[in-house]
């Protein structure tokens, strides 16, 4: 008992202790952004943009390790607008205000704050919270919110009061203009400023009172320059730094003069009675100049020229076309340039007219350079040296015969024209350079410069092999590279369930000039099939990244799918189908067309597409395509197509009689003019010679000129092609030696089987077999027509590896 009220006086003189070392309750100045201290007259001031947000802090720490939170209550003019309880469990532990419903929210440890969400005007006040804990004494401290309200978006005016939103002027160069910048509202007095980019021109501070609500600030430009052409003027409002300006920003337009003119000779020499063309280019004047030429003090007839005006970069360019005469030698020609918009404006240029030679040009490598030990990531330097007179005035590279650009991204880089680097060079980079330089006489090429690179080898083929390889069998697999120098050793590997396995080199042979190697595999077993990867190995070194190849056992083909019949007619039809994956090895697409009487037409081809001719009109016709290679046939795939029926043609004598009636007519027609024209001849000739001579002649009236009968025509028209008369035949599918000996017992039994007297009993016809079972036998002007179509497809056998046959 004794012990007990000891420590609570011990306690009591501590609490009093305190109280009398903390400051006066009776202190109420505010201070802004001091430290939060539980003090009750200490105000802590709080600022925030209008529709914005504000963390009101409040430390809710106990202030003994043995304690805790309570109880937090937040008072707005000594109104509760929102609390926390942690006595409470859920939501229910907050409670909020309507006038704060939504907004508000407690943050908790480390920084305890109440954060308010969409701060407006109202929300201007003086805050109180309240920390009550379990043990120790509760605290309160107060915060002076602050709400900013932003100014509004600046509005610019010319000197007449005209709004400009985008484009001032345009004003005449060396004239004065001004421009005006309004901003209304905004809680505090915002500050308004012109500015130049990052330059401040002119600034209406705070205390500069100006009556109304709206703030203006002007700013007046004397004499404009070319400086201030596209300059771009910026006027700014701000009021607090917790959000960006606002900011209006407007571009000056120009009326410029014209800065420079220059005759840029586009085809030299000028010699005599040969046409020339001149270009003649003005810059620095807005709107474009007007450009005249004039050689030897007069001007040029307008006829002989041509102008062209542009307004990229306040150019404007000229081209004349005439024909120098001998004595234009050593006269000036002048090109002048003329602005509607100013007097006395015009300028001009001058050019002597003289005689050159073209460009000499040769090139070379850089300094240090070896051209025998360039490898892939080297920079490499040429040089191109120009003997011309007049000094070339272009220089371009070519490789391959194929024009450089200057593209520093893609590592090249041409530097005074007469320089070119390759940075990073690669192997497509090899070969032939040459260098081209043009002046006004012509263009001087160089002779070329070879380039070779030194790479390592990479596989030709970057897809990854599917090799069907027979048990028991030997299997080629060939590995292409592309290297430089060409490769000098290759090694393979197998990768399987037992692990990686390297390939003895007698197992493979290498031709280095081709960059080849070809491996002999035999499978013995099911665990001999897996990956082989081959890597070859020349000066620059060991190929990265091997060539793959994945052995798989190989298998008969699957069935085609998706068969589409196409371009049906009473005699033909195109017949496309998908194909399936062909089991590793070579295979064929055959088609049968049967009919009742037996088999019409037997095809095949290296890809899942027939063109099916000399079906016969309106037949029921029965299908049957399937796939084939040494290892079998699939299944078969069955379905049925009716042709149409045939439209009867005319025939050959129809055609040929009137062809002859025609003729004929027109034969006669032209021998009873011809007869006419005769018989009025000679009756001129008889009563000419009776007046003369008064001799009597006799005509005889008897005799005729009869035309010779035209021979009839061929009975065979060479335009007209019978629908039944044949064509040649195309040569016979490939022929395989390898034949299934045995065929699987679902084929036969099948449902799409077919009985032996309909199918024939080999898989693949004889090359010597000459009926209608044999290829497509129709085509085009006695053309064959063959499609091959590359068809990739997916089945369930191995379907992570399947592609076309081809």
């Amino acid at each position: 008992m004794c012990i007990a009220e000891c420590l609570q006086k011990i306690t009591l003189a501590f609490l009093m202790f305190a109280i009398s070392k903390s400051p006066s309750a009776t202190d109420n100045s505010i201070s802004a952004g001091s430290s939060l201290t539980p003090v009750t007259g200490t105000v802590t001031r709080v600022s925030s943009v209008a529709g914005g947000d504000a963390d009101l802090p409040c430390d809710s720490r106990p202030p003994q390790y043995n304690d805790s939170l309570l109880l937090v209550v937040w008072y707005r003019d000594d109104n509760p607008v929102y609390s926390y309880d942690t006595r409470v469990q859920g939501p229910t532990a907050h409670w909020t205000d309507d006038a704060f419903a939504e907004r508000a929210r407690w943050l908790g440890m480390p920084n305890s704050a109440l954060h308010l969400s969409n701060v407006q005007s109202r929300d201007r006040a003086t805050y109180r919270c309240r920390v009550d804990f379990q043990v120790s004494p509760t605290r309160n401290y107060r915060i002076a919110l602050d709400i900013i309200e932003l100014p509004g978006k600046p509005v610019i005016f010319d000197e007449y009061g005209k709004e400009i939103s985008d484009v001032a002027g345009p004003y005449y160069e060396g004239s004065d203009f001004k421009l005006i910048c309004s901003v209304n509202g905004g809680n505090p007095i915002p500050r308004v400023q012109w500015l130049q980019g990052e330059t401040v021109l002119a600034t209406l501070g705070v205390g500069e009172i100006q009556l109304g609500p709206t703030r203006s600030l002007t700013i007046h430009i004397t004499n404009a320059t070319r400086t201030h052409y596209a300059t771009v003027y910026t006027c700014a409002a701000d009021n607090t730094l917790l959000a960006p300006p606002q900011r209006s920003t407007i571009r000056v337009d120009l009326y410029l003069r014209p800065l420079t003119v220059e005759i840029l000779s586009r085809e030299q020499p000028l010699s005599a009675g040969r046409k020339a063309e001149l270009w003649c280019k003005s810059a620095g004047a807005r709107p474009p100049v007007t450009i005249t030429w004039w050689l030897g003090g007069k001007k040029l007839n307008p006829e002989t020229k041509q102008q062209i005006g542009m307004e990229e970069g306040n150019e404007t360019q000229s081209l004349l076309q005439w024909t120098p005469l001998k004595e234009h030698n050593g006269q000036i020609l002048a090109c002048r340039a003329e602005h509607t918009k100013f007097n006395q404006s015009t300028i001009e240029s001058r050019l002597n007219l003289n005689i050159y030679y073209i460009p000499i040009a040769r090139m070379h490598y850089g300094a240090k350079i070896n051209p025998n030990d360039i490898e892939e990531g080297d920079d490499v330097y040429f040089g191109c040296e120009v003997d011309a007179n007049p000094p070339a005035y272009k220089v371009v590279w070519e490789h391959n015969d194929v024009l450089l650009q200057n593209n520093p991204s893609n590592g090249v880089i041409l530097t005074g024209n007469t320089n070119l680097a390759l940075r990073n060079v690669s192997r497509h980079q090899a070969g032939k350079y040459t260098c081209t330089a043009s002046n006004v006489e012509g263009d001087g090429k160089s002779p070329p410069l070879h380039l070779q690179v030194v790479y390592k080898p990479l596989c030709r083929r970057k897809e990854i092999k599917l090799i069907g390889a027979p048990l028991q069998e030997p299997s080629n697999v060939e590995c292409e590279v592309d290297a430089f120098p060409p490769p000098d050793t290759f090694e393979w590997a197998l990768n399987n369930s037992a692990g990686s396995i390297k390939v003895d080199p007698d197992r493979f042979s290498i031709d280095a000039s081709a960059g080849k190697s070809v491996l002999t595999y035999v499978p013995v077993s099911e665990i001999d099939y897996g990956t082989l990867s081959c890597r070859a190995t020349n000066l620059a070194g060991q190929q990265i990244s091997p060539c793959v190849y994945t052995l798989l056992p190989a298998t008969r083909p699957d069935p085609p799918t998706n068969c589409t019949v196409y371009n049906l007619t009473h005699d033909s039809l195109d017949l496309m189908c998908l194909a399936g994956y062909e089991g590793g090895l070579q295979c064929i697409f055959v088609a049968e067309v049967w009919a009742n009487d037996g088999l019409v037409v037997n095809a095949s081809n290296g890809a899942a597409l027939w063109n099916l001719r000399r079906l016969g009109a309106k037949r029921q016709l029965k299908i049957i395509v399937y796939a084939a290679n040494a290892r079998g046939r699939s299944e078969h795939v069955v379905f049925t197509v009716e042709t149409a029926p045939r439209i009867s043609p005319r025939t050959e004598a129809q055609e040929s009689w009137e062809v002859n009636w025609v003729v004929g007519g027109v034969l006669g027609a032209a021998c009873t003019i011809a007869l006419i024209l005769c018989l009025a001849l000679i009756a001129t000739r008889l009563r000419h010679r009776s007046r003369d001579y008064e001799v009597t002649m006799q005509l005889s009236k008897n005799q005729k000129n009869t035309p010779q009968k035209r021979q009839s025509p061929d009975d065979r028209n060479p335009d007209l092609i019978p629908l039944n008369k044949g064509v040649n035949c195309p040569p016979d599918p490939p022929h395989y030696s390898t034949v299934v000996k045995k065929q699987e017992s679902k084929n036969s039994n099948g449902a799409n089987s077919l009985t032996s007297a309909q199918t024939p009993s080999s898989l693949l016809p004889p090359p010597s077999h000459h009926s209608e079972s044999q290829v497509d036998r129709s085509g085009i002007n006695g053309t064959a027509r063959l499609h091959r179509e590359v068809v990739t497809t997916r089945t369930p056998l191995l379907a992570a590896h399947q592609e076309s046959c081809v």
